[in-house]
């Protein structure tokens, strides 16, 4: 049995425990999950059907059926002709696997146009959110899916040594081509493309957390925050460092990037089975308050990360959560100084038997 077969037929535990019907699905990454298929979200109605008890089945459109039974381990695949209706083969389906009425669980994420057509095709079911049953599976990677992520993370940590050995050359270089040449050496690594927009803020733009690029060019003694990924198999990495690549940064940095990644350790050293998420984001708030520098760190410790770059646990105050075995989260604690520079320092976590495994594994120092 595949690992999206077991993904499946535990959904269809959790369903049956809660007496419904079952779940529809959307091109998702909760699609990607059970059914194996990754696809963007397109005009056409493409579902799958998950009964709370027997096989799933695909409704599809028929130029994706070739690519269904190539990709997916799901056997029942229906297609429908641009020329038909596609509604009247999800009302046939619905009804051939049980889930014409009762309670239907739908992604989060699916377009209003086709929750409202299942509404209207399907009016004797009741609705809520597939999260309710898919969420608690996916918090917890397989090994499957860790091993995804920890290619993902090897690719990142190769893409930041080619940053680093840049040195001196990176000076003059453009925000926008220093991306550029990160997200062709993640490539270059094996990624496939990037998990998010690259984050390359040099100087004062680093004092914004999410500034992307821009044409300032790296200027010496410039602390330059980098924050990228990739992604292999569907999985992603989420690495942030902080460097400077030659000259003298300004007075104040090193002593900030040490409260920073003095943060980063401890809420690294925080995390163990059984301890709330709020206690991580905790440990390192306490490190940079105690620093002086508490109103500058202006987010949460991290967030879940597996099919979606941002998904639970995260990691912040007021999230009493347990964590557990198997759960990956970034640590990223931040301090940001407006219109002088920021510190970042990033690495994704998965939570073991007895405290976790960092997946990233370059430098954490300044010097390029």
């Amino acid at each position: 049995m595949s690992a999206f077969q077991t993904r499946t037929r535990e959904c269809q535990q959790r369903l049956r425990e809660r007496g419904a019907s079952g779940v529809v699905l959307f091109p998702s990454p909760n699609l990607s999950y059970l059914g194996g298929f990754r696809e963007e979200p397109g005009e056409r109605h493409l579902f799958l059907f998950v009964p709370a008890a027997g096989d799933p089945a695909f409704v599809a459109p028929e130029l994706y059926g070739e690519q269904l039974r190539e990709a997916t381990w799901v056997e029942d695949v229906r297609l429908w002709a641009d020329v038909e209706d596609p509604t009247e083969l999800v009302a046939e389906t619905a009804s051939d696997l049980g889930m014409a009425d009762g309670e239907l669980f739908v992604d989060s994420t699916m377009w209003a146009r086709f929750t409202q057509d299942l509404r209207a095709t399907l009016p004797d079911a009741t609705w809520g959110l597939a999260d309710e049953v898919l969420g608690p599976l996916r918090v917890q990677k397989d090994d499957a899916e860790l091993d995804a992520l920890r290619r993902a993370a090897d690719a990142a940590d190769a893409a930041m040594e080619d940053v680093h050995d840049l040195g001196a050359d990176a000076i003059g270089m453009t925000e926008r081509e220093l991306a550029t040449f990160v997200e062709d050496r993640l490539v270059a690594h094996g990624g496939d493309g990037t998990s998010f927009q690259t984050i390359v803020g040099s100087g004062p733009n680093g004092a914004k957390p999410h500034h992307h690029r821009s044409e300032r060019e790296v200027e010496r003694g410039d602390p330059v925050v980098l924050d990228f990924g990739t992604r292999v198999d569907g999985y992603p990495s989420d690495q942030t460092r902080t460097v400077v690549f030659a000259g003298d940064p300004p007075a104040e940095f090193e002593r900030v990037h040490d409260v920073v990644r003095e943060a980063q350790q401890a809420a690294v050293e925080a995390v163990e089975p059984g301890v709330p998420a709020e206690d991580v984001d905790a440990a390192a708030r306490e490190v940079i308050a105690d620093a002086g520098y508490g109103e500058a760190f202006v987010h949460r410790t991290g967030h879940g990360v597996g099919l979606d770059v941002h998904e639970e646990p995260y990691i912040v105050g007021g999230n009493e959560r347990p964590l557990a075995e198997g759960m990956v989260f970034s640590i990223e604690p931040g301090v940001y100084l407006d219109g002088e520079f920021g510190v970042r320092i990033e690495d994704l976590v998965v939570v073991t038997e007895d405290g976790c495994e960092r997946l990233n594994d370059t430098p954490r120092g300044w010097r390029a």
